[in-house]
This record gives C-alpha cells, sequence and structure tokens, in this order.
C-alpha cells in the first residue's frame, strides 16, 4: 500500500489557440517567424473583388525584393497560369488601387515600364514623402549648404514619379449636349450578336468592376457587333474596354459605351477595293456538224471536221 498507483492517463495539451478547439473549420497551428517572412494585411487576403489568382498574385509580387522583374511573360514561366489570366490578375490590382504601372523614357530613349505596388492603397500617396524628410536635416546642419542641392536636384525627378497619375484611356467628360449614339452594325446575324452579348457578359471575369446588367449588355451589344463585323478580333475588343480603367469607376455601362463609339476601328477596305479588274468575256466558238460525217465540231463557218479535210487532202 505504499507504493503510489496512476489511474488516469495525463491531461491533454492546451491547443494552440489560446485552449479553445472549434468542433469544425480550420484550426490554426502557428509558430512565430524569425526571417524570410513577408506581412500582408487582410483586406488583401480577404479582399472581395479580387480572384485568387490576384490575390496570390500581389503576395508573390510584396515578397520579392525591389527592381525585381515581374512582367508578363516572367511571371508566366513561374507559375502555371497562362499570360493571359495574369495580365487580367494585374489589371484587377490597377483597378482596385493595389499596383501602378506606367511609361517612363529615360534618359537614353529608352522606354521602360515602373511598376509600383501599394501593401495598403490608401496610404500608398503619402509614401513618396518621407524620403524628402531625410533630406532636412536639424539645425547644426546649416553650415553645410552645398550637399543640400544635389540631394534635392538628384531625388527632384524621383520624387513625383509615384504620384504620377494612371495612363488611362479617356473617359467622357461633362456634356451639354447628347452623346453620340451607338454604332450600328450593317447585317447583323445571329451568331454575331450571340459573340458580342457573350463578350460584353463576360467582362466581369477580368475586371471585377464591369459588372453589366441583363438590360444594359442589350444595349451595347450592337455596338460591339459593328467592331465584330469590321473583323476586330474579341480579344482586341475586350483589350480595348478593359485597358487602364479608371480609379474609382462609378458608371461602368457608360464608360464602355464610350469607349465603343470613340475607338470603333474604320472598316477594311472591301472585297470590290482589292479585286482585279473584270476580264473581257472569253470567246465561245460554236458548234458545226460536218457536213461527211456528220461529226460536231468547232468551227465559225460550217464545212468538215478535221478527219474529213485530212483525207480530202490525202485524196487529192
Amino acid at each position: 500500500m505504499g507504493i503510489q498507483q496512476i489511474t488516469a492517463p495525463p491531461c491533454a495539451r492546451p491547443a494552440s489557440s489560446g485552449g479553445f478547439t472549434p468542433p469544425s473549420g480550420v484550426i490554426h497551428v502557428n509558430f512565430r517567424h524569425t526571417a524570410g517572412f513577408t506581412v500582408v494585411g487582410n483586406h488583401l487576403s480577404q479582399h472581395r473583388e479580387l480572384s485568387l489568382v490576384a490575390i496570390g498574385l500581389a503576395l508573390h509580387i510584396q515578397s520579392l525584393p525591389a527592381g525585381a522583374k515581374i512582367g508578363i511573360k516572367r511571371l508566366a514561366e513561374r507559375f502555371p497560369e497562362s499570360e493571359t489570366r495574369i495580365a487580367a490578375a494585374l489589371r484587377e490590382l490597377e483597378a482596385t488601387g493595389y499596383l501602378h504601372r506606367s511609361r517612363l523614357r529615360l534618359a537614353d530613349g529608352r522606354i521602360v515600364t515602373r511598376t509600383v505596388l501599394y501593401n495598403q492603397p490608401g496610404a500608398g500617396r503619402a509614401a513618396p514623402s518621407a524620403p524628402r524628410s531625410r533630406t532636412r536635416p536639424g539645425e547644426p546642419a546649416a553650415p553645410r549648404p552645398a550637399p543640400s542641392p544635389p540631394r534635392e536636384a538628384t531625388r527632384a525627378p524621383e520624387a513625383p514619379q509615384p504620384q504620377a497619375a494612371p495612363v488611362c484611356v479617356p473617359t467622357p467628360t461633362a456634356r451639354t449636349t447628347p452623346p453620340p449614339p451607338l454604332p450600328r452594325p450593317a447585317a447583323p446575324t445571329p451568331e454575331l450578336q450571340r459573340t458580342a452579348a457573350a463578350l460584353l457578359a463576360d467582362l466581369r471575369r477580368l475586371s471585377p468592376r464591369l459588372v453589366l446588367s441583363e438590360q444594359e449588355v442589350g444595349v451595347l451589344t450592337p455596338g460591339v457587333v459593328t467592331w465584330l463585323e469590321r473583323a476586330a478580333h474579341p480579344d482586341s475588343v475586350r483589350h480595348a474596354l478593359t485597358a487602364d480603367l479608371p480609379v474609382p469607376l462609378k458608371h461602368p455601362a457608360k464608360l464602355l459605351r464610350h469607349r465603343i463609339t470613340a475607338l470603333l476601328p474604320p472598316p477594311l477596305p472591301g472585297a470590290h477595293d482589292l479585286a482585279p479588274p473584270p476580264r473581257p468575256g472569253a470567246i465561245v466558238i460554236p458548234l458545226q456538224n460536218c457536213d461527211r460525217c456528220d461529226r460536231a465540231f468547232r468551227s465559225r463557218h460550217p464545212g468538215h471536221c478535221r478527219d474529213c479535210r485530212a483525207e480530202a487532202h490525202a485524196a487529192a
């Protein structure tokens, strides 16, 4: 009786989530990172309008060092998604303010694309003002005025670059007269109308902000049919309607109506313009019956066929 008997198992360790284990759903097992991690806000990871590809692409770009190449072709080589899907995800990030791309001309004449990623779109405009505070030393630095002008001169062209407005297709301005009517197709076919309606309804897959009602799709369909009649490829129509969307976008149907009307390509030359001049009618020699063997042969005048003329010539 002096030996202690253990009749109950040891208590289980408490769960990592504060001692509470939910009966269903996800259970987090978190360990603190000490190196090689990226801080991402829930406003991005739980965004309601961005697709999963766009959220993952934004996370990948945030984890890259400054100066890394993030072109569409390079991202397509890195991930299994196609170039079209990656380009659509980049447009989603631009529409929601996380990404800004601009074309810049360097001193040597080359044109490059500058990409700026904002981890917090609302606070992205205030970021460029931080470097300027570094050029303002304290009061004891007053005896050194010479070094300050070169710093301002070197950083002057870089400071306004993140603040530049996105390059956008011109949006319709305030009008005192009614807008021009939508282009009308010359001979719409049911197939073209179905293709145009499907193209308009599918725009929300490329940009979540281009959600159109069924009535708006019906109104804009004749304009897109006119584009298709003029031999415009559907991918070209999608790019013209979704490239460089303004932020914020309040009236997507009005913007699409303006672009369909203002960016309408000219018709291609008709077949009659490219066809060669008409050739003169072919000369048809009539059929004749031989007076000797009654065989049919072609000649402008009646008489004998070739064989009969040869026999008569040989007999002579």
